[in-house]
């Protein structure tokens, strides 16, 4: 379609970044990233027509790479949704967790998300438009001691949507801040079943679990420009958990 728009989805394979390119896909020409998994990576083209790209966020040379690309084929990059994100391949109580997952978890969810959006913002300014979205976590503010390298990577992201957000807000660019809680994906599959219970023991007080969709549905909100008024904000995806109840 001439004109369409073109988001950029990291992470986009599986889980809450497959549910955000496929909804992207109705309106965007979506570039979707992986990492490792090429073949759910092409089950997502097949379902949608994303041009999927192996990237590691992580990277700053897959990042620049990355850009590349999309400015070459597209030459213009309307929405850039910071997705990528691994959780620790040990869980450790912080007394015993070590630098070298710590690094890892970091270079991918916060490092590289923040660095690719400064890529990114470079070929939005000329644009003079341009939407970039974080999805960050509960654990930006959610202490779990048997992960602090996720929580501390989630909260470094929500500074960076602030951070971008005032400072590319006099060139037309808007920056949102996505923050989902648990949600049904491959992530939690091995505590699943007990997250279930919580939800509906009064954890979550819309008494379930997300959904990809769900959180597909708040990027779609900054895609079509919703919330366009509203640079810096953040949009709750959790079931209220957020919510302080007595």
């Amino acid at each position: 379609m001439e004109n369409q728009q073109v988001a950029l989805v990291t992470g986009a394979s599986r889980g809450i970044g497959r549910g955000i390119a496929l909804e992207l896909a109705k309106t965007h020409k979506v570039v979707a990233t992986y990492r490792g998994r090429r073949d759910a990576a092409e089950t997502l083209q097949a379902a949608c027509g994303a041009d999927i790209v192996q990237s590691d966020i992580g990277s700053a040379a897959d990042r620049e790479a990355l850009i590349a690309y999309v400015k070459d084929k597209y030459g213009r990059l309307d929405l850039l949704v910071n997705n990528a994100g691994i959780a620790p391949r040990e869980r450790r109580d912080i007394l015993e967790a070590t630098e070298e997952i710590f690094d890892e978890v970091l270079d991918t969810n916060l490092k590289g998300p923040y660095f690719l959006t400064q890529l990114a913002a470079r070929m939005m300014v000329p644009q003079a438009s341009g939407r970039i979205v974080f999805v960050t976590s509960i654990s930006v503010y959610t202490a779990s001691v048997m992960r602090g390298e996720y929580c501390i990577s989630k909260a470094g992201l929500g500074m960076a949507v602030s951070l971008w957000a005032a400072r590319l807000a006099a060139h037309g660019i808007g920056v949102f801040e996505v923050r989902p809680g648990i949600i049904r994906t491959d992530m939690i599959e091995k505590v699943k079943d007990a997250y279930e219970e919580k939800a509906k023991g009064g954890l979550l007080p819309q008494g379930r679990l997300g959904d990809p969709e769900d959180v597909a549905k708040a990027v779609r909100a900054v895609a079509d420009g919703l919330l366009d008024y509203g640079t810096g904000t953040v949009i709750n995806a959790d079931g209220g958990f957020h919510l302080r109840t007595l």
